[in-house]
């Protein structure tokens, strides 16, 4: 059965301000060595599973020209452009229908177009299970990480270690837990029962959208009518109308936490959400200090922070556990362990309407 993938490429990256911003969120911006935006390495990592011409990238219309410049081969009509931002639910069924408008039926990758993976081999023979396994029925897989620390700030995934599905890694999941505290989360790590949720999925086109048939059928009956426009002159018009309809609504609300013959496959491949600054120095090495420094930098006595610069001299004088980014038009500097609350300053930004910084 043919591949595809559909990557999601419509968040705004508000945890990476000052870089990232409204007009070129983080999944267009390099934040590794080799120069790749991670879209672009996100794309690059599965084309040994799939083809150019079958990848999928859901974004909304103020991205669609990022998409064509960083993707040039990705065919213009799978870029996919949501109108409004409603959740991961609408967005992985507006892939969907275009993939069984196009293909009848198909196994269905969906990737976070934000993620970053250390060892891509292991990857794709963890990826390549998932869509055997997926093909092999009507069966829901995600892939899930093995944690090695109490990490409070994903979800995880309860599965059963004595139901295996055939001779696969493949395990029956139990149960989708929300983020835990840290003393939850130590339970779940010495346990041996729990993975992270990656929010990668595996699926044929066709089971999903049974899925979305039998859970979500409001959603549903709307996507039914936009595949039957998909390629018509009405498309755009009945894709704004139906889209705004739809509720927001996650696929792991939605879906996966009350269908059948869902299965986890646990992976260790140098798995990263990327989902603060934080992560620049698990991705970067850090030097004798425990400093991860990018651009022109000087540090004096400044040990185990992150400094991000271009041209302009930035100087850090005994400096600890910090976080300082400097752009063209503004500087942000915060304590590592607020890094959670970079959001907070795009609120401010906000309510003093200076969206001019957003």
């Amino acid at each position: 059965m043919k591949k595809t993938a559909l990557i999601m490429a419509g968040g705004r990256g508000e945890r990476f301000w000052p870089r990232s911003r409204k007009s070129c969120p983080k999944q267009f911006l390099s934040l590794t060595n080799d120069g790749k935006t991670m879209i672009q390495l996100t794309v690059e990592r599965i084309l040994p599973l799939v083809e150019m011409e079958d990848i999928y990238i859901s974004t909304n219309q103020d991205y669609k020209a990022l998409v064509k410049e960083q993707l040039p081969e990705i065919p213009e009509e799978n870029i996919l452009c949501e109108p409004i931002g409603r959740n991961t639910a609408p967005c992985i069924g507006l892939g969907a229908v275009h993939m069984a408008h196009k293909l009848g039926d198909a196994v269905m990758m969906v990737l976070p177009s934000d993620h970053l993976i250390k060892y891509t081999t292991m990857f794709n023979s963890t990826l390549k299970e998932a869509c055997q396994v997926a093909e092999a029925g009507n069966n829901l897989v995600t892939l899930g990480i093995t944690p090695d620390y109490p990490e409070t700030g994903y979800g995880y995934i309860r599965f059963q270690p004595d139901q295996v599905l055939d001779n696969s890694r493949a395990f029956a999941v139990e149960k989708f837990v929300e983020k835990p505290n840290l003393e939850k989360a130590q339970e779940y790590l010495e346990s041996e029962q729990y993975l992270w949720n990656s929010g990668m999925f595996v699926w044929k086109v066709s089971t999903i959208l049974s899925n979305f048939e039998q859970h979500m059928p409001d959603l549903y009956a709307g996507l039914k009518r936009i595949q039957s426009a998909v390629g018509t002159e009405s498309q755009n018009s009945v894709l704004e109308k139906e889209f705004s309809l739809f509720a927001s609504e996650s696929i792991d609300y939605g879906i996966m936490e009350k269908a059948e013959h869902i299965y986890t496959i646990p992976g260790t491949f140098g798995w990263d959400d990327v989902g603060s600054w934080l992560a620049v120095e698990r991705i970067n090495k850090t030097n004798e200090f425990g400093n991860t420094v990018a651009g022109n930098v000087i540090t004096v006595n400044t040990k185990n922070s992150i400094i991000q610069g271009k041209d302009k001299l930035i100087a850090v004088v005994g400096g600890r556990n910090l976080i300082v980014v400097d752009t063209e038009d503004a500087t942000l500097i915060c304590a590592k362990d607020s890094a959670g609350d970079i959001k907070k300053v795009l609120e401010n930004l906000k309510i003093c309407n200076r969206n001019e910084y957003i």
